[in-house]
């Protein structure tokens, strides 16, 4: 289960031996599958951004519409009040999706819309900030961990991401659909950004009423939380220095890498140290409104840094140098995910080359479609042929592993789920992209940071 930071996870389990599992069970060869129909391009793209809307709509929080923290079918009432802030931010940028694909009608996306912001307006908040973990029922505080009981910048961000394509979505609409924009204006202009400073050089990913800045955890890239940066910087009323980005973000210029794998240029060093990259998630999250393609600053080339990352991944996967059984062009991509513990129960992990457990996560390579559409796509027809295997209620199941006698964790992710939608939508039409590079803030936000973007 997710109960540390991805942060943490992925620096300590990167620091481990690199030698996988100490168990492995007997390999049994995979049983003839049953001839399935091959989809189109197109019909592939709409079947998985259709049923993984699914989690977002028919299994979101009844009580606040917001997007529960994970989903597990066989057991639909766990945790079933934990909402997440960072994968509801998804979820509205999701519902934008269905309505433009006609999943669900747009007066259901704005009434379902509605309800959250109302949700998300009288849920705690700490100097703007939204914790983590959000009971759906009451809107209060479910602490995340020790000394997490306060706000979570770096959630606040993906949920702020998501507000402001909701507020560029709705601001020509009905009455009805202005005053929803004008509330999604609102609620993340009120995250005061220059708070989580602490008068340094930097963003901290956490504060508690309680426990003030205990945590001391500082936004250091590459990972997810470059959005964190850019929306601070975009803030008209709570806004950091372009200092801060380039102390904390940027590390003072240390962030730049000269790395090179498979003949392909890392670009920025990676949280974790990996010369071959962190899990794929650090190229997603921070991507579902930023664009990055011709986006670049005097540290990089951003897409070069997103497709440079994804290939990485996906080489290293073919080249598959701990000869897991399944890795290659129809499987790959390495992300954080549910996983596979050593005695095969459902853990928790954030894969990537530098901890490689044999678990492929389909959100990896699904949601890296807008970098490698060609390459993304012909693992969504792999997965599809597995279809009675790894196609459940709310899209295709979290994580796989024909290694480990096709185990698969059938639950699901809220950040898992959503970057699919979003990113399959961005490739098709760049629609979250558009929405979210044309608000006027985040353009002063880039402007102001020295980003160059069209």
């Amino acid at each position: 289960m997710r109960f540390s930071y991805l942060i943490f996870a992925y620096l300590m389990m990167s620091c481990g031996n690199d030698n996988g599992p100490g168990y492995q069970e007997p390999y049994i060869p995979d049983p003839i599958d049953p001839v399935i129909k091959k989809l189109t391009d197109e019909e592939m793209m709409d079947l998985t951004q259709k049923e993984t809307f699914k989690y977002f709509w028919d299994f979101a929080n009844a009580a606040s519409g917001a997007a529960k923290e994970r989903y597990h079918p066989k057991e639909p009432t766990l945790n079933e009040n934990v909402v997440t802030s960072g994968g509801t931010g998804f979820g509205l940028m999701g519902i934008i999706v269905a309505i433009e694909r006609g999943f669900i009608t747009r007066e259901a996306g704005v009434t379902r819309l509605n309800k959250i912001l109302i949700f998300l307006e009288g849920a705690d908040r700490f100097h703007g900030a939204w914790s983590h973990w959000i009971d759906g029922g009451t809107g209060k505080v479910i602490p995340f961990g020790p000394n997490d009981d306060g706000g979570d910048l770096v959630e606040t961000a993906f949920l702020a991401q998501g507000l402001i394509c909701v507020q560029e979505y709705l601001k020509n609409g009905s009455d009805t659909e202005k005053a929803l924009a004008q509330k999604a204006e609102m609620l993340w202009k009120g995250v005061e950004w220059n708070w989580y400073t602490q008068n340094q050089d930097a963003l901290y990913w956490h504060w508690s009423p309680n426990y003030g800045f205990v945590i001391n955890l500082k936004l250091v890239g590459y990972n997810e939380v470059l959005i964190t940066y850019i929306l601070a910087a975009a803030s008209p009323n709570y806004s950091i220095a372009k200092t801060a980005y380039e102390k904390g973000w940027a590390s003072s210029g240390a962030i730049v890498s000269t790395a090179t794998q498979y003949g392909f240029p890392l670009v920025l060093k990676h949280s974790g140290g990996s010369n071959f990259g962190g899990p794929l998630f650090f190229s997603h999250y921070s991507f579902l409104g930023l664009n990055p393609k011709n986006l670049s600053d005097q540290y990089g080339n951003y897409w070069n840094v997103v497709v440079n990352h994804t290939k990485i991944n996906r080489q290293y996967c073919i080249s598959n140098p701990k000869n897991y059984v399944g890795y290659g062009a129809d499987l790959w991509g390495l992300t954080a995910s549910y996983s596979r513990n050593d005695d095969g129960s459902l853990g928790y992990s954030a894969h990537s080359p530098s901890n490689d457990r044999g678990v492929v996560s389909p959100t990896a390579a699904i949601s890296s479609i807008a970098y490698t559409p060609n390459e993304s796509l012909q693992v969504m027809h792999y997965l599809y042929q597995k279809k009675d295997k790894l196609l459940g209620p709310a899209g295709f199941y979290d994580a796989y592993s024909p290694h480990y006698n096709f185990w698969v964790a059938d639950a699901y992710l809220a950040i898992d789920q959503g970057p699919q939608i979003i990113m399959i939508e961005n490739h098709r039409t760049g629609l979250l992209w558009k929405l979210f590079m044309q608000n006027a803030d985040v353009k002063n936000g880039l402007n102001k940071l020295g980003f160059n973007y069209q």
